[in-house]
Order: C-alpha cells, then structure tokens, then sequence
C-alpha cells in the first residue's frame, strides 16, 4: 500500500513508498483511511532514532474493511475516527477499538479527522482544571490546532477565556468562538488567572506560572516555543502562592472522548477549526504551512481514490 514515511533525507523527512498491508491483531480493526490530520508535535519532534519507512501519525478517519476479531467495536462499512502513536499516514490502518468512535452522518471525514490529539487534548487538559464556571483562564498558543479547540470547550464550561496569541493575525476568528480577551503573551494579563492551558513552553509557560490566583493551576500540555522552562520559585512563591503546575499527557484510551466530541460537532457546538486543507499528496505543502505558523487551527488531507 502507498504510506507517507519517515525519511531522514527528505524535506520534513517525509516521503511517499510502498509498504505491507499491516495486519489487524486481536481486538483491531483494519481503517480504509479517507482523510488524516497532521499535528505540530508529529512533524517537528518526531524521535531521530525513528527507522527509516515507519509510517508515522496519530490521527486518522475513514472506513472500516475487516472488523475486529473479538467481535468489539463497529462493523465493516463503518465510518470511524482514530487515534494511534503512529500509522495513520497510510491508505490502511489498523486501530485498537477503544482508540475510535463511529462517525455521525452529519460529519465529513475530514473533519473527524481534526478531532484525535489535538480534540482529546483539549476536552482532557479542560476537564483537569476542574470546574471554570465564572472563572478567568488563559489558554497560550490559542491559534493553534489544541489552543481554538481549548477556547470553544471552555467558552461551553462557563469559563471566561483569555486567548494568547502571537500576533493579530494569529487572532481571527477566536472571539467568535468564545475568547473574551486576547493577549499577546501572558505579561498582556490584567488580572490573575484560575487556570492555564499552555501549548507554547519556554518564558510563556513561566509568565503565565507567576499570573495564577491563589490555588490556581497551570496544565503544561506543549512545547511549541522550543524553548526549556525556567522558574524563578520564590518570585512564583510571592505572586501565585499555592499555585500548581501539572505535567499534561492524553489519557487513553481516547474511545469515548472522541464520540463526545463528534456529538459536540454534530450538533453544531465545536468548529473543528480546519485552517488548511488538501491532497495527501500536497503533504510536504501541509506540514510547511503548520511548522510555519500559517494554519489557524488545524491542516487535514484527503486521500482520494487516484491519489
């Protein structure tokens, strides 16, 4: 089958090859694949020790061509999203069933697509801080594919989002979806935050630390900047006293949060926020775009038959 894979000497170490049908094991289902989505972290921190041809991506939609063994999850013809540490860039995936959920009518695949890490992340790191009801968070890196779905599901909670960005054109369209300010770094703060989704890392994460109320808390999901994280603990200790700071990692399996979202979506409650989209075959195109802070939201490519 054609896959888009690692290759050290590649533009984005990406290339396209043919590779082996893979081989559904006990409890997986075989994925026709029809669209994928690329996030910042699989294009830019993919591990050097990666060998050359593995299929690389998490997050894949499409249909399913042999059900699982076990007799778990949907049946073959099945429209389905999933999520996976790596194989969705290929024309057939194999999944675990709790790692999908079957695709509402109402849904394209491409837009499921957007949903696995960059949805999940968002739904889970919301969900930590607790109740936001009436409360003010910030979320840094609110353009991004995680940052526009943070700020609609915590506009949903009640919470009242402040939205950090890079620039005015990283901002369009994020008051439409719930901001209710926009910064341009957590320094642009007027008042404390309850909570911090932070998505960029390095000094922004550290600002935002030291702008927490009292027994606020900061989820530290990303490393956008590239930057190391350094904390000046006594500043913190006089200007956010109680505050805490939380390692962020997605908690699988994603099943039953992925159909959550895709009601949420269905119903016309969460823009999925496709900020590029195209071939598969434009993937080099794709991941230029997204590593240079050119998509809003998210980049999401459809396999065509012919492609």
């Amino acid at each position: 089958m054609k896959a888009l894979v690692h290759d050290p000497n590649a533009p984005r170490q990406l290339s396209f090859a043919e590779v082996p049908d893979p081989k559904p094991g006990p409890g997986q289902a075989l994925i026709e694949v029809g669209a994928v989505s690329f996030n910042f972290g699989e294009i830019v921190y993919r591990s050097p020790d990666t060998p050359p041809g593995t299929v690389p991506g998490w997050d894949a939609a499409g249909v399913v061509v042999r059900s699982a063994d076990d007799g778990s999850g949907p049946p073959v013809g099945a429209r389905v999203v999933t999520f996976g540490w790596g194989g969705a860039w290929a024309r057939l995936r194999v999944v675990d069933t709790a790692e999908l959920a079957v695709v509402p009518d109402a849904v394209d695949l491409g837009t499921a697509s957007a949903l696995p890490v960059a949805g999940v992340t968002a739904l889970q790191a919301v969900r930590r801080l607790g109740s936001v009801l009436g409360r003010r968070v910030l979320v840094t890196g609110a353009s991004g594919g995680v940052g526009r779905f943070a700020v609609q599901l915590l506009a949903l909670g009640g919470a009242h989002v402040v939205a950090s960005v890079g620039g005015p054109a990283r901002a369009e369209g994020l008051r439409e979806l719930g901001a209710a300010e926009i910064v341009h770094g957590p320094e642009e703060l007027t008042a404390p935050v309850y909570g911090v989704l932070d998505n960029v890392g390095g000094s922004q994460l550290a600002e935002a630390f030291y702008r927490l109320e009292r027994g606020g808390v900061v989820q530290a999901i990303g490393k956008a900047s590239g930057e190391p994280t350094v904390i000046d603990f006594e500043r913190a200790r006089v200007e956010s006293p109680n505050g805490r700071l939380e390692n962020f990692n997605v908690s699988t399996p994603v099943g039953a949060d992925l159909g959550h979202l895709l009601h949420l979506v269905a119903t016309d409650r969460l823009s999925p926020q496709i900020g590029w989209r195209g071939s598969w075959t434009r993937a080099h195109e794709a991941a230029d775009a997204l590593v240079g802070r050119r998509v809003l939201g998210k980049a999401v490519l459809d396999l065509g038959p012919d492609d």
